[in-house]
């Protein structure tokens, strides 16, 4: 075998469980990510399965993100023998130990002294790194290895990993995307192109797809809270605890600011003014309010628009109409509350895809009444209810899905905003391949469905083709 060479043990067979080993030699590689399959593309019991691949010679696992998709089988790793670092940006480093905690809690165990034994076992292999960086993971005669983290725009402390790597008199460099980031979110700084690469290892997720313009997302969720306050109905986002709730909770904050100065009222059915300053935004996950408070912490890491609002004595994520629901006792006081009375009110609740989680108990409570609305504001892997419930907008006639082993009718108002995807469409995904200063000789696709890696291969060799640049694209098996 010629090294380096890479072999890929998740994340080609659809969206979920990325992991890629970069061999530097017979017997020293890197893990890229360590991720747990979901939805229709997990096995039975994948969340307790055996990691399913030798980890002799590992030298390090690099996180490029704290998503389950990308961490999810780090304690199989664990529980095969795994003892080495576990290198991750500094908020990565902040927030990994509260995911894979919540995960343990679901998984294996919620007995508070193992699940402490075990976080602060992880918390010692975590080596935090900044952006921007090298840091060597390999120095020996003959062989040396560093890695460079750069912002990915995905969600906070979200990176592309830079392997540099020197054989000999001979050198190469690796790339691995990781998940990308739309252009335009409201927190993260923009996500820049690698300057070289000789391979990269590029997600494909919505590479068959184009997002809306950014500023559009924030009036279609305007224009869907006056409809849900027009019919005195909620709006149920389902949403994963980590990136998408907190741009969510930064943008209701600002359309709320924004009302407040405007002194703008709509009006209720019956003619009464509604009061936007009294309209409650309930963020019902436990694990969201911890991580929320984190990034609150971690506001250096926001861009200038971000932190300039900060300045001027606004909490974009600590608002007053922000409510949060701990106890799960309160939860089904607020899904009884609002499934009885006709208080309009926007709920985000895990989970994204509506698999589990506490939005569940939202949707078997409200789905069936029209007044209420399910927004979908991330992707839906196929096999999962929120699939099912997506597939239903504009459909004429009853649908039902299962959830918690029943069918329940679909009559809600289902919406999607596409453009509030943590993912770069496909033209971000060309221009982060082939706007560097040096493109990549070999691009391997990962980390997306069939047809959106094929729609991305085609449209990078056409833009290579128009740019004279020889484009190699694969897909990954």
């Amino acid at each position: 075998m010629e090294y380096p060479s890479l072999s890929h043990h998740g994340g080609t067979r659809g969206v979920t469980g990325s992991c890629h080993q970069l061999h530097l030699g017979p017997a020293t590689s890197l893990l890229i990510d360590c991720g747990l399959e979901q939805g229709s593309e997990a096995e039975p019991g994948a969340e307790s399965a055996a990691l399913g691949f030798d980890i002799q010679g590992i030298q390090a696992l690099v996180v490029t993100h704290v998503h389950l998709d990308h961490v999810g089988r780090i304690p199989a790793l664990l529980a095969a023998g795994y003892r080495g670092p576990i290198l991750c940006s500094e908020p990565s480093a902040r927030l990994l130990p509260l995911v894979l905690e919540d995960a343990y809690k679901l998984s294996i165990s919620s007995e508070p002294g193992q699940v402490a034994r075990y976080i602060d076992f992880i918390r010692d292999l975590i080596v935090p790194l900044p952006f921007e960086q090298w840091h060597a993971v390999v120095e020996r005669p003959g062989l040396v290895c560093r890695i460079r983290l750069q912002r990915a725009g995905h969600l906070l402390g979200s990176a592309y990993v830079e392997c540099d790597m020197q054989h000999g008199p001979t050198g190469s460099r690796y790339v691995f995307s990781g998940d990308l980031g739309a252009s335009g979110n409201p927190l993260l700084r923009p996500l820049q192109p690698p300057e070289r690469a000789d391979v990269l290892v590029l997600e494909s997720t919505y590479g068959d797809r184009l997002h809306a313009r950014a500023g559009d997302r924030r009036q279609r969720l305007e224009a869907a809270i006056d409809r849900a306050l027009v019919d005195n109905g909620t709006i149920l986002i389902p949403a994963f605890s980590l990136g998408r709730t907190q741009e969510l909770l930064y943008e209701l904050e600002d359309i709320l600011h924004c009302k407040a100065l405007l002194n703008t009222a709509g009006s209720a059915p019956d003619g009464e003014p509604i009061d936007w300053s009294q309209l409650p935004i309930i963020l019902d996950s436990p694990l969201a309010q911890r991580i929320t408070s984190v990034y609150r912490e971690l506001h250096e890491y926001w861009n200038a628009e971000a932190r300039a609002r900060r300045a001027e004595g606004r909490d974009p994520l600590g608002f007053s109409q922000l409510i949060s629901v701990d106890s799960h006792a309160r939860h089904q006081q607020v899904v009884n509350y609002l499934k009885s009375t006709g208080r309009p009110a926007i709920v985000i609740a895990g989970n994204g895809m509506c698999s589990g989680g506490r939005i569940v108990n939202y949707l078997k409570a409200m789905l069936g009444d029209a007044r209420h609305e399910v927004m979908f504001v991330g992707y839906q892997a196929k096999g999962t209810p929120g699939s099912v419930i997506q597939a239903s907008e504009g459909v004429e006639g009853c649908v039902q899905v299962g959830l918690d082993g029943r069918m329940y009718a679909v009559r809600a108002k289902i919406v999607t905003l596409q453009d509030y995807s943590g993912h770069a469409d496909q033209e971000g995904l060309v221009s982060f391949a082939l706007d560097g200063a040096k493109t990549a000789r070999s691009i391997v696709l990962v980390h997306g469905e069939p047809r959106a890696k094929a729609a991305l291969a085609q449209a990078l060799r056409k833009r290579g083709e128009r740019d004279n640049k020889e484009v190699d694209a694969m897909v990954a098996r």
